[in-house]
């Protein structure tokens, strides 16, 4: 997704998602027209959109299905964004804070990096470290992850799990697009729960954060969550 000026943000009305996960419609000018929407998941696993005002941006170039991309919900005096890569973005740009000390060193990195196969959100060349990142959308004080099966997901963790047996560094981050969330729960009804333990007793680090999208800044990494294993 493109850096977003706040200046070219577009106001509408959710109206539907349609068949194909990634368009939805929304109404422009009294028109109902196709959006792209950046998510593998259908939003309404998430949240209530319909009626509701959504905020768009317009695609740049000529190759593009849709004119105009899907990007946040006004909530409250702030916004949950509606585009998981947006999180991978907001760790990327706060990385370099106090708060990823953790890390280790961190003044090397490449998104989307692949490693023996294994293609990463982040991955940092100073510790040699793979970051996998993990949007959460919801409305709620206390986000649950996962809310639903993901195979995709699934396979990501076991891949993991793969690497840090064979001496790996790897860190996987929550991140919830919604500056209200208070604290994440690891639901214990999905496999997920079980691998995620595992990966945790092989080294993997584990951590959750929610971001804020500020109009005249950008999109960072807000504070720190606790997370809660079970219910």
């Amino acid at each position: 997704m493109q850096v977003v000026d706040s200046a070219q943000l577009i106001e509408g009305i959710f109206l539907q998602e349609l068949k194909n996960r990634f368009l939805c419609l929304v109404e422009l000018n009294g028109e109902p027209t196709v959006c792209y929407v950046p998510s593998s998941c259908h939003l309404g696993n998430f949240l209530q959109l319909q009626g509701k005002r959504v905020l768009l941006i317009k695609n740049l170039g000529n190759k593009s299905r849709t004119q105009y991309t899907l990007f946040a919900k006004p909530y409250k005096r702030s916004y949950i964004l509606l585009s998981p890569v947006v999180a991978n973005q907001a760790v990327a740009a706060s990385l370099s804070s106090k708060r990823f000390s953790f890390l280790g060193s961190r003044q090397n990195y490449q998104s989307e990096y692949t490693v023996d196969g294994y293609k990463t959100d982040l991955y940092i060349e100073d510790t040699h470290t793979i970051v996998e990142i993990k949007a959460v959308i919801t409305t709620e004080a206390e986000a649950v992850f996962p809310t639903v099966f993901s195979e995709r997901t699934l396979k990501q963790l076991i891949a993991l799990e793969q690497r840090l047996d064979a001496g790996q560094k790897a860190c996987l981050i929550f991140v919830s697009l919604s500056p209200y969330v208070r604290r994440l729960q690891i639901n214990p009804k999905f496999e997920f729960f079980q691998i995620l333990k595992q990966c945790q007793s092989k080294g993997l680090i584990v951590r959750a954060y929610c971001c804020r999208y500020i109009p005249e800044v950008g999109i960072r990494v807000d504070k720190s969550l606790p997370i809660i294993y079970g219910a």
